[in-house]
């Protein structure tokens, strides 16, 4: 059984977690494992989450699979870019679950309600970046209708960056 769950500070730790090992999962051999290593140890830790938990900007959710936390995703409202057309535009920030139960599909689950969650919120899209490399993720987000519209480099160090493409959904 799955349920999705607005997080508080309370799941901080959580979010830690599940962050780190996504993180490394989906974008480890990416980068120098020295770099990999000290971007998870700077921008995954509870602190962090504490922090980006407090504002009220960004919306986190914890998807739970048999009462066990599996993934979160963190949404923004209202973030326009200069490559998106209209206003009124949601942030996928992040679409994370552990690699473990990728087979089972709950990350269409949650990614599902974080689109109801923007339609109610008004919004008229969402748009996300993705390493150009994560063609798994590529093809989940093509296959839900989401279309190239830019480029972004994210960096993951002083000497290290990664390309991303900056892709769009229209409501």
């Amino acid at each position: 059984m799955t349920t999705i769950v607005k997080a508080t500070i309370k799941d901080a730790k959580i979010l830690s977690k599940i962050g780190t090992q996504s993180f490394i999962e989906s974008h480890g051999i990416s980068a120098p494992e020295k770099d990999i290593s000290n971007y998870v140890a700077l921008k995954f830790t509870k602190e962090v989450f504490e922090t980006e938990l407090k504002d009220l900007n960004n919306v986190f959710h914890v998807l739970y699979y048999n009462e066990k936390p599996i993934g979160y995703s963190k949404i923004i409202y209202n973030i326009s870019q200069d490559n998106i057309p209209f206003k009124n535009v949601t942030k996928l920030e992040r679409l994370y679950v552990l690699e473990e139960f990728h087979h089972l599909k709950l990350g269409l689950q949650l990614f599902n309600f974080n689109i109801q969650e923007s339609k109610k919120h008004h919004q008229n899209g969402m748009w996300l970046y993705t390493w150009i490399e994560n063609q798994k993720a590529i093809n989940f987000y093509k296959k839900a209708g989401f279309k190239i519209v830019g480029s972004y480099n994210f960096k993951i160090s002083e000497t290290h960056s990664n390309p991303n493409h900056q892709m769009l959904l229209e409501y």
